[in-house]
């Protein structure tokens, strides 16, 4: 379900029915703190909002192994380089942290231009 006060108030009445539409907002705030569902608790409580951000890499995950055996001695470049980038955002995922049971559960806002946690909207 999606929440009305996470999106801006300058929303065109033209998209109106398409608040679910997360590609067409460029800008999300998001409170730092908010009650929600917690599957452990299985009650509502307060949780804590972080955004989720990607961990380093690791060298000894099965597929970097694979790639660098395969990439080692002589014979260049041996799989395709990504060149075409199209997607000019990336898809927004924050991190709920419960007071409680200091359980961790993620989710996904959508892709969006700007996000911002802890600000009210102008």
């Amino acid at each position: 379900m999606v929440r009305d006060d996470c999106f801006p108030t300058s929303l065109p009445s033209k998209y109106g029915h398409f608040r679910s539409l997360f590609y067409l907002i460029h800008q999300v705030f998001f409170p730092k703190k908010k009650k929600t569902y917690c599957k452990h608790c299985k009650k509502h409580c307060l949780v804590s909002v972080t955004q989720y951000k990607p961990g380093k890499a690791s060298l000894f995950a099965q597929g970097k192994r694979r790639y660098d055996r395969k990439q080692a001695g002589f014979g260049g470049q041996t799989k395709p380089v990504f060149r075409k980038k199209v997607k000019t955002t990336k898809k927004i995922t924050v991190r709920l942290k419960c007071k409680d049971c200091l359980s961790v559960s993620q989710y996904c806002l959508g892709r969006t231009k700007h996000f911002e946690l802890g600000q009210k909207r102008t």
